[in-house]
């Protein structure tokens, strides 16, 4: 393997924030014990030796004077009392801003037009962006604010008097989660209510002292997971956890300011992302590199580039793209291009690029639009394909550009980058600084013997493979299955010669018999293998658990399986079909330019064979019924299907996409966490393709899933070998069923892990009567060995083994413990919540973490125990009995237990015996269901005086699932209230929670 770069002299010569090589204080003691008091103190006092202005805010108006002061220290003015009422309801804190609008003022709209009094008009910044010396830094401790409940917050990161950096802390000991779980908690109580000036924070901090991490203050679902909080590192990724090493570095005043002012991106979709340590530290390798060859005059050579190797999944589309627009600031660069392959430039890319510089992406084939945008003197960004840039080079073989300084970022370093197109590049730009980004370099041992990413782009700026991600939790491992389900082909599976493979193809790999066993394996795991609950109903499903992709070996096997898969789904009920779809397509490529390449696809489907054209038209038929859309192979409408296949596997509407090489490489879907493959794999591609299931994305996704009906045990090993070292096959693959059933010691800590069956086996001994625990002291046994318990069964669903031997403990035992352990959380959280809990008060639950998502997994749905009541009743057993049963069931599922009252009053008041089917029980419950809403929605208004719209408010509640406490609705319906003493702030608390339990009790319903 090439060797690696040193980052160590790089890291010096760039002087960015990320730091070479990070050596601890040896003062610092990590695992002293420190109270969370103490930690708070040792922080501020440490920040002020940083140079950070203590400053003592204890109210809401208190911030709000200190605010005035800095920004009129900022701006060099003075603010009349009325200039500063009217500027803060104008721009600073206008009525009804969500945090949404917030964040765009910090990231995008900084700089306000204020006319005075006097009748002037002054530009008034809130961060100044261009001197980030100018910023004034304060550090305060409990703030205190009012929403719906009365919060204190630890340490608050003023800077010109915004608080932008939120510090949530918990004594050495304490599980972090707790941390990560108070700052949602205050999220929802006090930081975002009206008027409130912590709707600014951009980043939150939380720390036990031992470890600490940061993330995005953000409202989307799919990032607000403790998964996407991200530890501190230097240059060589080693992880920076102590809060006082964490001080010293992150909050070290450059370093915030440029985390603020850089290196956020604010998405197109209102989404604020926060770059992670070792994109940033790429960044900054790509412009010193910039910099330096510009100096020593070196652009036009390979050594004025390099490439940046960032594993699959760990975020290097962002990366890329913050470098294209960090660049485009340099003085003496005229263009920066960010090149990708045709079929890499989807929606979002566009998108993103779109907002920061309108007409800047050029997608379409006509060279024409991209000479006029090159051409263009008001923007000095082009995004643009590979194989576009290369026809504009051949149409226009003298051209201004290419004697201007240009550079050239590639989001992808492979496939067509490395052909006929880059040898155009280089002999035409005469003063070019060309970057890539690869996940899977090319080696001397993948190349063929040709070029490789180093020969094409000169030296490695920075790394972050996949055993980097792994360890930080960026990705996950993969769990990969070697099938042999159909022993009369397995001669054929493992054939490597691919001379041979492509005669055996038709005789024994595509027989219609191993098409027709392979189909009917993949429909009995799938439920399984994408954590599909069995009874839900399809869009339940799809709403719970995940997707997956099957990659086969050629269009005729995608034919084939698509034909086979509609074959056997004909015969199963609606609900467990299989939403599936496949796309293809083909397009002659330059010579493959490595070992493992995936065959490149393009949106040519005009180049396909007949046969092959004709049934992909077959395809799009069927797609257009199903998603009642309007695609066909024709023209740009084949790019247009393309990108609506992405977007429904995003959204989980596609169950299982058949694909022969498009979406095997470059796609990004979290929601995908299982891929099927029929298809021999090697190097790179493999890699590539076992990746498009290991973006994390919640604790119940615990690894990607590899499915394997080919012979690749050795092919998997090579690769790893390649992309990691020799001991990296145990970071990357998951242990075996055995390990996880019966325990292992782990290598890292020598710790023994204990195995499932060990568990189960000593929470029976321990807990035979789950529902008859009184002590505090034993709830909190319980919780923990049961949440051990919970993770174990979580990975072990996974395993074939594991459903073929079934659980150890019976379906209503593990009910009572389902029901005990949500029990004993919500005890916890009143307690935490200021409370007092009779049931708990003496013993810290501060270590404990509750799994809930897991919990979720096995949610029984409403429909269920609707179908249960029918079968029971049925039985005849006498009514209490009948009650009691129901009862377990529901309590054991977060998502019904405020329905059981709801549920036993209708066993009460129905007639079971006349119901004859599940069908009858269903309307009667759902019409017994929308009278008692009806009743307790006019019950709510009465009790509460509520006013005429309030039924609207609250079926719309209803409908999306929670009570917006923001914004102006709640207010308009609450009666005449007295603010004095906060009178009305309590009352409207009081209506808020008596909403949310009609929400919860009719949500669904």
């Amino acid at each position: 393997m090439e060797q690696k770069t040193d980052y160590t002299t790089i890291a010096e010569m760039t002087n960015g924030i990320i730091l070479a090589n990070f050596e601890k204080q040896p003062l610092v003691r990590e695992g002293t014990f420190q109270t969370e008091s103490m930690l708070e103190c040792k922080m501020k006092d440490d920040l002020i030796s940083q140079g950070y202005e203590d400053v003592s805010i204890g109210t809401s108006e208190e911030l709000l004077s200190n605010l005035k002061i800095q920004i009129e220290k900022l701006n060099k003015v003075t603010f009349t009392d009325d200039e500063w009422e009217r500027f803060l309801l104008e721009y600073l804190d206008t009525p009804n801003d969500t945090m949404i609008e917030k964040t765009r003022k910090i990231q995008e709209d900084h700089v306000y037009d204020f006319t005075f009094d006097d009748g002037h008009l002054q530009n008034i910044k809130i961060i100044d962006k261009d001197n980030i010396y100018n910023n004034y830094l304060q550090v305060t401790n409990q703030i205190s604010q009012m929403g719906s409940h009365k919060n204190r917050y630890d340490v608050t990161i003023l800077v010109n008097g915004l608080p932008l950096v939120q510090v949530e802390l918990k004594k050495r000991g304490v599980n972090l989660h707790e941390a990560f779980n108070q700052v949602h908690r205050y999220s929802k109580e006090s930081f975002n209510h009206e008027n409130s000036l912590f709707k600014y924070i951009q980043i939150f901090v939380i720390s036990n002292g031992t470890y600490t991490r940061y993330f995005a203050n953000t409202t989307a679902q799919n990032k607000n997971h403790y998964e996407f909080t991200c530890e501190w590192a230097d240059a060589k990724n080693k992880t920076i956890n102590d809060l006082e090493d964490f001080t010293a570095t992150f909050f070290n005043k450059r370093t915030l300011l440029e985390i603020l002012i850089k290196y956020c991106v604010f998405s197109s979709d209102n989404i604020l992302l926060i770059m992670r340590p070792y994109q940033i530290a790429a960044t900054e390798r790509i412009l010193w590199k910039i910099e330096s060859s510009y100096q020593n005059k070196k652009y036009g050579t390979i050594s004025a580039g390099g490439f940046i190797w960032h594993t699959t999944g760990s975020g290097k589309t962002l990366t890329s793209f913050k470098a294209a627009r960090l660049a485009t600031n340099l003085e003496y660069i005229d263009k920066v291009f960010f090149v990708v392959d045709r079929k890499d430039l989807d929606y979002q890319t566009m998108k993103e690029y779109q907002k920061f510089q309108a007409d800047s992406v050029n997608g379409s084939k006509n060279t024409k639009e991209l000479k006029v945008s090159i051409e263009r003197q008001d923007n000095k960004i082009v995004v643009t394909t590979i194989q576009k840039l290369n026809e504009f080079i051949k149409r226009n073989s003298t051209h201004d550009i290419y004697g201007k300084h240009c550079v050239l970022i590639f989001d992808e370093c492979h496939r067509s980058q490395f052909g006929e197109a880059q040898k155009n590049i280089k002999k035409a730009f005469k003063h070019y600084y060309q970057f890539g980004f690869t996940g899977t370099p090319i080696f001397p041992e993948n190349s063929l013997g040709a070029d490789t990413t180093a020969g094409v782009f000169g030296t490695q700026l920075h790394s972050y493979v996949i055993t980097d991600a792994i360890r930080d939790k960026k990705v996950l491992k993969f769990k990969v299955d070697y099938n042999n389900i159909s022993p009369k082909f397995k001669e054929a599976e493992m054939e490597k010669d691919y001379d041979k493979l492509k005669k055996l193809e038709k005789k024994m790999l595509l027989h219609p018999e191993r098409i027709e066993t392979v189909t009917k394996h993949i429909l009995k795991v799938f439920d399984t293998k994408t954590h599909r609950n069995e009874h839900y109903t399809h869009k339940q499903k799809a709403l719970h658990g995940f997707n997956a992709m099957f990659a086969v070996q050629s269009i005729e096997a995608a034919k084939l399986y698509y034909e086979e898969f509609t074959k056997q789904q004909a015969t199963l009920q609606e609900e467990k079909r299989l939403k599936v779809a496949t796309i293809y397509s083909f397009v002659a490529n330059e010579e493959q330019s490595a070992i493992g390449e995936i065959a490149d696809e393009n949106f040519e489907p005009n180049a396909l064979d007949s046969s092959g054209k004709e049934f992909l038209d077959k395809v799009i038929k069927d797609y257009n019924y199903t998603f009642k859309t309007n695609f066909s192979t024709n023209g740009d409408e084949f790019q247009n299907y393309y990108k609506d296949v992405s977007l429904r596997v995003k959204n989980k509407e596609v169950d299982l996409l058949i694909v022969v090489g498009m979406f095997l490489t470059g796609f990004d879907a979290p929601t995908l966490n299982t891929l099927f493959v029929d298809k021999n794999l090697r190097y790179h591609g493999l890699i590539q393709a076992y990746s498009r299931t290991n973006r994390i994305l919640n604790k119940v996704k615990a690894f990607g899933n590899i499915v394997c009906f080919r012979d690749l045990e050795n092919a998997t090993r090579d690769a790893i070998k390649v992309f990691g070292d020799e001991n990296s096959i145990n970071v990357i693959l998951e242990k075996s069923y055995d390990e996880y059933m019966y325990g292992f010691t782990d290598k890292e800590t020598g710790k023994t892990i204990k195995g499932y069956e060990e568990l189960c086996n000593e929470i029976l001994e321990r807990f035979p009567e789950p529902t008859g625990i009184v002590l505090d002291k034993d709830k909190k046994e319980f919780a923990k060995l049961f949440g051990e318990l919970l993770k174990s069964e979580n990975i072990l669903k996974n395993f074939d083994e594991f459903q073929e031997k079934g659980s150890i403990i019976s379906e209503r035992l593990m009910q009572d413990m389902k029901s005990v352990y949500v029990d004993i959380r919500e005890e916890v959280i009143k307690n935490n919540g200021g409370t007092n809990s009779k049931e708990i008060k003496d013993i810290d639950f501060s270590d404990i973490e509750f799994q809930i998502e897991l919990l979720k997994t096995d949610e029984i749905n409403l429909d269920y125990i609707l179908a249960l009541i029918l079968e029971k009743s049925k039985e005849h057993k006498d009514i209490e009995t009948l009650k009691d049963e129901i009862r377990r069931v529901i309590r054991s599922s977060l998502g019904t237990r405020a329905k059981e009252e709801l549920v036993i009053s209708f066993i009460n008041e129905s007639d079971l015996t006349s119901l004859k089917n599940t069908d009858e029980i269903l309307t009667s419950f759902y019409v017994y269901a929308k009278k008692q809403k009806e009743k307790q929605i006019e019950n709510l208004s009465k009790e509460e005086n509520l006013k005429n719209d309030a039924k609207r408010f609250i079926e719309r509640s209803v409908e999306k699932g929670f009570v917006s406490y923001e914004g102006a609705e709640l207010d308009s319906i609450l009666p005449p209230t007295s603010r004095r003493h906060g009178a009305r702030e309590t009352k409207k608390q009081m209506v808020l929670e008596k909403i949310q339990k009609v929400v919860e009790i009719f949500v669904g319903i």
